[in-house]
């Protein structure tokens, strides 16, 4: 069974024969139907089901030409309308399924940012083809199987002003040394190493999580896998009108990186409140507007 389905309110499911009931359900009343003709009259399909707004079960199959249905995959999905990145992105194929990711170089974060594609009809109906890039309107979103909530850092504006053009002169200098700058990449260098100075001496004295405000770290051998601290600026709880449980939804800025994180009421540690920090492990996921390329 698919682990983050606890994330979109379905804890209980443990066997085969639990899921081909809301199996069932998903395909006979499904809130979106999404088609794609294939050879020799074939027809590959993406069925999407809301069980609560925003959070629900995707079903991925095929039809043959006698009209039986047979199953690809399954995942639970995550929507959002927030656009967390405009960037040049590559779509490639996972190895184990017929499903896709998506990879970006975000500035923001400082790594390749790679997360599950969840459009992959509309993926196939554009002109975009695999490994290449083009710059499109990217909505991420996450689940989240563990995590709980740490205080938050008090900054004045004074830092916060300080911080911001930190950020800006570093990305500038990401940029730059992306291009082959031999200046940038000796200055990065440079500061990499005062961070890393800085940090162990405070480390002695403070307790990491007042030092490192956000992180963004890969995590598994998932590639879309990440650990994650960020800063909590909305939240709400929702509930799965099947099974009647508690979701909430997090929304979580992360070195300016905006996007909502989903996570069962029963595995998340501590009380979100605005300001506040999430820390925990997070599936990444991704809709990308391809009406952009």
């Amino acid at each position: 069974m698919h682990r983050y389905l606890r994330a979109v309110g379905f804890s209980n499911v443990n066997s085969r024969k639990d899921f081909e009931k809301i199996l069932g359900i998903i395909m006979e009343s499904p809130t979106s139907k999404h088609t794609l003709p294939l050879e020799h009259k074939h027809r590959l399909v993406q069925f999407n089901k809301d069980f609560m707004d925003g959070l629900g079960i995707s079903v991925v199959g095929e039809y043959d030409e006698k009209g039986f249905f047979y199953l690809n995959y399954y995942t639970p999905y995550a929507t959002s309308n927030i656009v967390s990145s405009k960037e040049t992105v590559m779509i490639n194929k996972r190895v184990d399924t017929d499903a896709y990711t998506g990879m970006c170089d975000d500035m923001r974060l400082g790594v390749s940012l790679i997360f599950y594609l969840q459009n992959i009809i509309d993926y196939k109906k554009s002109s975009i083809k695999e490994n290449t890039g083009r710059i499109v309107n990217i909505c991420l979103s996450s689940l989240s199987i563990e995590g709980k909530v740490l205080l938050g850092l008090s900054n004045d504006r004074v830092s916060d002003k300080n911080l911001t053009q930190e950020t800006r002169r570093r990305n500038k200098l990401i940029a730059e040394a992306k291009n082959g700058n031999q200046e940038a990449i000796d200055s990065l260098t440079i500061d990499e190493l005062d961070v890393y100075a800085s940090v162990m001496k405070r480390v002695k004295y403070e307790d990491i999580y007042s030092i490192v405000e956000n992180s963004f770290i890969p995590y598994g051998s998932e590639s879309d896998n990440y650990t994650l601290i960020g800063t909590i600026i909305n939240w709400s709880m929702i509930t799965n009108e099947f099974t009647k449980e508690n979701i909430y939804c997090l929304i979580v800025n992360c070195n300016d990186l905006i996007f909502p994180v989903y996570i069962n009421e029963l595995d998340l540690i501590g009380e979100p409140m605005i300001g506040r920090r999430f820390k925990g492990n997070i599936w990444m996921l991704g809709h990308i507007d391809f009406s952009e390329i």
